[in-house]
């Protein structure tokens, strides 16, 4: 069915099994006919991929990913959305839409599961209240997948892909730039949604990285290390982790000093590689 993002039709599919919107869940519904086709071709599908899919709606961009890839598995939390997704998705032999909450799913054994021999990449329209949860969900459980493509708030996007080192990178920014290669590919303006929403949006893709960029002693202090610096990012960095990690000022200073990082830095002045060896110093030195 290609006409799911005419708002007429979609009026209709709303009147015809009594669907409204859930503001809880977040749902915008896209009506601007353009978006999804471009997310299908830029998401790094081809007709020998699996694609997964999160929160497919009524099915608008599943409708377009089942035209490129070679198998699409949506889920969707929505428990009155599966039956509506059986009438909409009728043309496709390609798509089984999984009932259930992503954060809940062990997304290992559905992958194994569901795209046995294939490439496998994500894509979804993520509701803004759960972003950043589903999107280091996905990349802290290192799932077998070679990119993620994510529609989301503007904002988001701007922090998610920004570069290290500025004023526009924070904890995200890092935790993303440490499993993947980020790349802002097109905005979305709030009119193409049905409700509008207050804010625009934009839709990236995260090139999963096939080796990690750098090793690090202790995975964990590298992530608390970095939450730490941004949490309190007006203060240096020596004065932030001294707090946040509870340890006397004069250790982390002697750690950033061994590892190369001014103690006087702030985290926006901060590369990646930065808050890897200031965190390995940091565990050698508190052994």
């Amino acid at each position: 069915m290609d006409r799911l993002s005419d708002i007429g039709e979609i009026k209709r599919i709303m009147e015809e099994s009594g669907f409204s919107f859930s503001k809880a869940l977040g749902q915008n519904f896209l009506v601007n006919p353009s978006v999804c086709p471009r997310m299908a071709q830029m998401c790094g599908a081809d007709s020998e991929c699996g694609v997964l899919e999160v929160g497919p709606g009524i099915g608008v961009l599943t409708n377009e990913l089942c035209k490129v890839a070679k198998k699409v598995v949506a889920v969707e939390l929505d428990k009155r959305l599966p039956e509506i997704l059986a009438k909409t998705l009728s043309d496709h032999d390609n798509v089984k839409i999984i009932s259930g909450d992503i954060m809940e799913l062990d997304l290992h054994a559905l992958i194994a599961e569901e795209f046995e021999g294939m490439d496998v990449v994500v894509c979804a329209n993520l509701p803004y209240y759960i972003t950043s949860p589903v999107i280091m969900k996905l990349l802290e459980e290192r799932l077998p997948i070679k990119a993620l493509t994510v529609m989301v708030q503007k904002e988001a996007a701007d922090r998610l892909c920004a570069q290290m080192g500025t004023r526009a990178a924070g904890a995200v920014t890092a935790a993303v730039r440490y499993y993947s290669e980020p790349k802002l590919l097109f905005k979305v303006s709030a009119g193409s949604f049905m409700p509008a929403p207050k804010v625009d949006s934009a839709v990236i893709r995260l090139d999963i990285h096939k080796e990690p960029l750098f090793e690090v002693k202790d995975e964990k202090l590298y992530f608390r290390v970095v939450r730490g610096a941004f949490s309190q990012r007006r203060k240096t960095v020596t004065n932030s982790l001294s707090s946040i990690l509870g340890i006397d000022k004069a250790t982390v200073t002697k750690a950033a000093q061994t590892a190369g990082v001014n103690p006087l830095s702030r985290p926006e002045q901060m590369e990646l590689r930065d808050f890897a060896l200031l965190a390995d110093a940091i565990w050698e030195v508190t052994r």
